[in-house]
């Protein structure tokens, strides 16, 4: 009778361990070196790689076994509206002392239009806003209650600095929602101003000026509705250059915008704008589907995963290399999202599983945002958003990035998860990027549900992740990468290790199952800002 029992012993152990879900990498290679493919034309918003990919995505959804959701379908539309600069456009700025600057448009300030019209020109006097924020929890207010209709705000990016005597003002080192680009426009049309221009360095900003120069000379999208008549970024040296032209110094205003009792500054300049745009409305798709719970209770209950499917599209006037793949941002987060949902439909959770593609993260959250807005699933039923976006690349770690999760419960599931894994949770620092703010899991966590971005801080190349082997080389690639982030460089490399973005994924898959499968909802920190909104 002995063997018998070993042999069901054994066969009850199969049998256990067949019941977890396990992320296979030959799927996960399969879809991203397709989905990074020029084939795929960059996966542009409003382009035909756009297209194709949400007809690839709603496809394997249906092969994996994921069921419908977005209204009977696995498509969710996003409306959006496009805007792209036309020749003809210029901006000059005429002081009133006689000076005139004409900047050179994608070299010293980018710009365009959010109004939806194809032809502005505009006449508006130069307000310094210093940083722009109104935090009233921060007893903060850049305006002062001066009225900024019809002026253009020229503001710093980033938050104000922390002090001797406020080491912790705006989060200390680690930046906040008020610092973010996003917010400063934002908070322009709040102001009913005519336009807003943001003074870019790298340091404040977080990245070099190739981004925005990128992303403005591409065509932008924006969810129907008010926006900025005009939005921009001026380079450093150009707005030195400005602020001299009528006897200003740069810095002796910014050193003034650190303290509480700074007034808006009007620079005795003028902005001359003729902007000429080709606007059009465009519909573009979310793609979700689900796996049903099983509990008679919890089912109608879900955690969403999430990982935007677009990148920054095809630009048919570019000379040579033309096709924006966004290999690594984000076709890895959308890769390892089939791979994770092939391995969740053949083990089911007691709450129900949502696998989210949005559409338009890179201009905006246009897809989460509009998910919100018209969520499929109630988002008081949803207890947690697992972001992957921009995934690890190079190679097994002894530990994982769970920055932003310490906002909630999650950080305690994902110490469970990890312990699991014989993984180590990542030191935590701060957020000197605005990391948190910079991807889908936010307007989700802007609505009050638990959320972060799962491993983000691979991708920050900041180099304090423990690598399985090669520390040092391995390190300086997540480095490099930056030189590669957002632009066409972003290719697929049939000769990647993936054993570290395997990893995330299912850390990310096996938290979701913990946060799945727990007696409760997530909850959010007591005292954080997202968990006094109500959902």
């Amino acid at each position: 009778m002995r063997l018998p029992l070993i042999a069901l012993a054994a066969g009850l152990a199969l049998q256990a361990h067949a019941q977890q879900p396990v992320v296979a990498e030959a799927p996960l290679r399969a879809h991203l070196s397709f989905l990074a493919d020029d084939l795929l034309e960059g996966r542009g918003t409003g382009q035909r790689g756009g297209a194709l990919t949400v007809r690839y995505l709603e496809t394997q959804a249906a092969i994996i076994g994921l069921k419908p959701l977005a209204g009977g379908g696995y498509r969710q539309p996003v409306k959006a509206e496009g805007t792209k600069l036309l020749p003809g456009s210029f901006t000059r700025f005429n002081a009133d002392n006689g000076k005139v600057l004409t900047p050179a448009n994608g070299t010293e300030i980018v710009y365009g239009t959010m109004s939806g019209k194809e032809d502005i020109t505009i006449d508006a006097p130069l307000v310094f806003v210093g940083y722009g924020a109104v935090a009233p929890e921060e007893n903060w207010d850049d305006y002062k209650g001066v009225d900024m209709k019809g002026k253009i705000l020229v503001m710093m990016v980033n938050d104000p600095q922390p002090t001797a005597e406020e080491p912790n003002r705006f989060a200390g080192k680690a930046y906040t929602y008020y610092g973010r680009w996003m917010y400063k426009y934002e908070e322009a049309v709040r102001q009913g101003a005519a336009g807003a221009l943001l003074i870019h360095t790298t340091p404040s900003a977080s990245y070099a000026w190739s981004v925005p120069a990128t992303s403005f000379a591409h065509e932008r999208f924006h969810l129907a509705g008010s926006g900025n008549p005009i939005e921009g970024w001026l380079q450093e040296d150009t707005a030195r250059q400005l602020f001299a032209a009528s006897g200003f110094d740069l810095d002796t205003l910014r050193a003034a915008a650190e303290r509480r009792d700074f007034r808006p500054v009007d620079l005795k300049v003028k902005l001359h704008a003729e902007v000429k745009s080709k606007i059009r409305q465009i519909e573009e798709f979310n793609v979700a589907g689900i796996v049903p719970g099983t509990d008679p209770k919890l089912k109608a209950e879900a955690v969403v995963y999430s990982a935007h499917w677009d990148h920054l599209g095809i630009d048919e006037n570019k000379q040579g290399d033309n096709i924006w793949n966004g290999a690594i941002d984000n076709g890895s987060g959308v890769a390892a999202l089939l791979a994770m949902a092939q391995a969740a439909v053949q083990h089911p959770a007691k709450r129900t599983q949502v696998f989210l593609w949005p559409a338009g993260e890179e201009t905006g959250f246009l897809g989460s945002s509009a998910y919100i807005r018209n969520p499929a699933w109630p988002l008081n039923k949803t207890t947690a958003d697992l972001n992957l976006d921009s995934m690890n690349f190079v190679g097994k770690t002894h530990d994982i990035g769970v920055a932003g999760a310490e906002r909630s419960s999650l950080l305690e599931a994902s110490a469970v998860v990890a312990k699991k894994m014989g993984l180590k949770l990542a030191p935590a620092v701060p957020d000197l990027s605005g990391a948190y703010f910079r991807a889908d899991h936010f307007p989700f966590a802007k609505a009050g549900v638990p959320a972060f971005n799962v491993g983000s801080a691979v991708f920050s190349g900041d180099g304090y992740f423990d690598f399985v082997s090669d520390q040092d080389k391995n390190r300086a690639r997540l480095v490099a990468f930056k030189n590669d982030y957002h632009q066409p460089s972003d290719e697929y490399h049939a000769d990647w290790d993936l054993s570290g973005m395997v990893q995330q994924a299912q850390f990310t898959l096996n938290l979701g199952y913990e946060v799945a499968n727990a007696p409760k909802m997530q909850t959010w920190k007591a005292g954080d800002a997202f968990g006094k909104v109500k959902r």
